[in-house]
C-alpha cells in the first residue's frame, strides 16, 4: 500500500480516526460505505488520502450525500486510487478563486477538481483549500495536517501517522 488513507468521523462525542486498506475497491460508492463503516453514528465522515506526495483527495461523507475534491486532475492517470475519486467528480475544475495576476502566469500542468467547498464549515473555505493545494511546495500530506487542524481532528490524524 503505497498510499495513506485516513478516516476521521465526527460523532457529538468528538472526532474517531482510522487508517484504511482501499486496495480492491473500484469506486468512490465503496470507498464511501468503507468510510461509513469507520463509525455508523458519525454526522460527518472525511477521508484523506494521499499518495507519493504527488497528490490529495478528500471524500466528505454526511449522511447520503458524497462529495469529492481532488488536488491533481492528472493524477488518476498514474495513480489507480486517485482514479477512483476523480471518476466521481464532475468534469469542469475547481474554480481557483485566486488573484487575478496569478491568472496571467503560465496555466499549471493539473488543476484541482471536484467540489472544494467541502470543508467551508469545517474551517477550510474554497479559496484556502484551493491555496493550499496549488500553493508549490506544500506537500499533500502537509494540506491534510492543516485541514484537520482547522477541523479539529490534528490528533486523531497524528496518533494515526504515528501508528
Amino acid at each position: 500500500m503505497s498510499y495513506f488513507a485516513a478516516a476521521l468521523a465526527r460523532t457529538p462525542a468528538g472526532w474517531t480516526a482510522e487508517e484504511l486498506d482501499l486496495d480492491g475497491l473500484t469506486d468512490v460508492d465503496a470507498v464511501a460505505d468503507r468510510v461509513r463503516d469507520v463509525d455508523g453514528e458519525a454526522e460527518t465522515a472525511l477521508l484523506f488520502v494521499e499518495e507519493d506526495d504527488e497528490y490529495v483527495a478528500i471524500l466528505r461523507v454526511d449522511a447520503d450525500d458524497l462529495r469529492v475534491f481532488v488536488s491533481d486532475s492528472q493524477a488518476a492517470e498514474s495513480y489507480p486510487v486517485a482514479g477512483i475519486f476523480a471518476g466521481a467528480v464532475e468534469e469542469e475544475p475547481a474554480p481557483s478563486d485566486l488573484d487575478d495576476e496569478e491568472e496571467d502566469e503560465d496555466p499549471p500542468d493539473s488543476e484541482p477538481v471536484g467540489d472544494a467547498d467541502l470543508l467551508a464549515d469545517l474551517g477550510t473555505p474554497r479559496r484556502d483549500l484551493i491555496a493550499l493545494v496549488t500553493h508549490e511546495r506544500t506537500l499533500p500530506s502537509d494540506v491534510i495536517s492543516e485541514v484537520c487542524e482547522r477541523a479539529g481532528c490534528l490528533d486523531e490524524l497524528e496518533t494515526l501517522r504515528g501508528a
